[in-house]
């Protein structure tokens, strides 16, 4: 089959990126031909998306800066097209007209104008409205995005027609049950609604063996610092469940991001033993993973997945977190590790988790086992077959018209 991908990166910029970085040499394994369009030109020297599969590659606007650039996908003959939210209308627009399209929504496209479906105030809180005119007259007082009123217009107005599009596409893919929610709340019907969980991207990660670990006080978090990732919330847990615990708590923090001097200066205030290791990827990564007793997820806003929790199960480290979002797909209290309320998230509820956690040897050495046999369920091979049921459904439909491409 073939199947084209449409991005918006050709850079690996962020989980998107990777995702289909890792997707591509699987696909190609498989016997797929696989041809890639995207909007943004690779920047500097930047790890590229199809670094791991020699494919065809378009650049969107050079297509369109050449006379019948756009016969050249024609010419290819795309079975289906695996779209991944390229932030281009005329892009989208272009592929919905022509080939049969199907939508990984990797976050809320189309159902949130600023995109995290979350409200900060009075509070920080997720945020389960349906899309519409309401959101645009809350988007202010529950500062849901900046204070700038056009900015709130144009972002509103994007999301409105990209709401729009969503039904012209053959399968929306959503990576939880939370996201299936999300999607069926507005109103994509039944039969076009599929459920495809991210599958892990490191294939050394599913063949990672099971390894005891002894109860600790390591406390580890991973991703982006920006203030929705909560983790103010996690240094101002710390104290609390060290004092609960009666024993001390040490925190890695594993990222970088807007909000890292002022993390660092208020872990430094609250006491708390943190050591702030920016970037790591690879087998730097996985070696600072497998030294930590916890993992903390402590987002503020509905992650759609959160993929770092089955990496880490994967090492036979539990994790901790709120109840929001996609993460209660993958942490099962009392099994993969322990969950705090997320209605609201408080940072008492947070410490309570860790502690819940970390209390018991016996319960621990359970938490690492589940852990670790729910992160290998998320298989590349699991993945691959539930994608080829769909791209295969997807492909045996007719098209709406004729191809009409110069």
């Amino acid at each position: 089959m073939r199947i084209l991908l449409a991005t918006s990166y050709r850079s690996v910029v962020g989980g998107v990126e990777t995702y289909l970085q890792s997707l591509i040499p699987a696909l190609l394994r498989r016997g797929h031909e696989v041809a890639m369009l995207y909007k943004h030109r690779a920047s500097g020297e930047a790890e590229l998306v199809d670094s791991q599969g020699e494919i065809p590659a378009w650049h969107w606007l050079e297509l369109l800066s050449r006379q019948s650039g756009l016969r050249e996908i024609a010419d290819w003959k795309p079975d289906v097209v695996y779209s991944h939210c390229p932030d281009s209308f005329e892009l989208e627009r272009f592929l919905l007209e022509n080939y049969r399209c199907i939508l990984h929504a990797h976050n809320y496209w189309g159902t949130c104008a600023t995109g995290q479906k979350c409200q900060t105030f009075p509070h920080t809180r997720a945020c389960s409205r349906e899309f519409g005119l309401a959101c645009l007259a809350l988007h202010y007082p529950r500062r849901c995005g900046g204070l700038n009123p056009l900015t709130a217009l144009k972002m509103f107005q994007a999301s409105r027609r990209r709401k729009s599009r969503l039904a012209e596409y053959r399968r929306i893919l959503v990576s939880s049950t939370h996201m299936h929610r999300e999607y069926e709340l507005h109103d994509i019907e039944p039969e076009d609604l599929r459920l495809v969980a991210y599958p892990l991207t490191d294939a050394t990660l599913e063949k990672a063996p099971y390894q005891p670990k002894q109860l600790g006080g390591a406390l580890l978090f991973a991703g982006r610092l920006t203030r929705l990732k909560g983790v103010e919330h996690l240094i101002r847990a710390v104290p609390e469940a060290a004092q609960r615990l009666g024993r001390t708590l040490t925190l890695t923090i594993m990222g970088d991001g807007p909000e890292r001097s002022r993390l660092e200066t208020l872990a430094r205030q609250a006491g708390v033993a943190a050591t702030f290791l920016g970037w790591l990827g690879g087998d730097q990564k996985w070696a600072v993973m497998r030294e930590a007793n916890l993992l903390v997820v402590p987002s503020l806003w509905p992650e759609p997945f959160a993929l770092v929790g089955i990496e880490a199960g994967c090492l036979s480290v539990p994790a901790a977190g709120y109840a929001l979002g996609g993460i209660p797909d993958w942490l099962v209290p009392g099994r993969s590790g322990e969950l705090a309320p997320g209605d609201p998230p408080t940072v008492s509820g947070l410490a309570g988790a860790i502690v819940a956690a970390l209390s018991d040897p016996d319960h621990y050495e359970r938490l690492c086992l589940g852990a670790w046999e729910c992160g290998r369920q998320y298989t590349m091979n699991k993945h691959l077959n539930q994608l080829d049921t769909v791209f295969e459904e997807a492909a045996g439909e007719t098209l709406y018209h004729e191809i009409a491409v110069p």
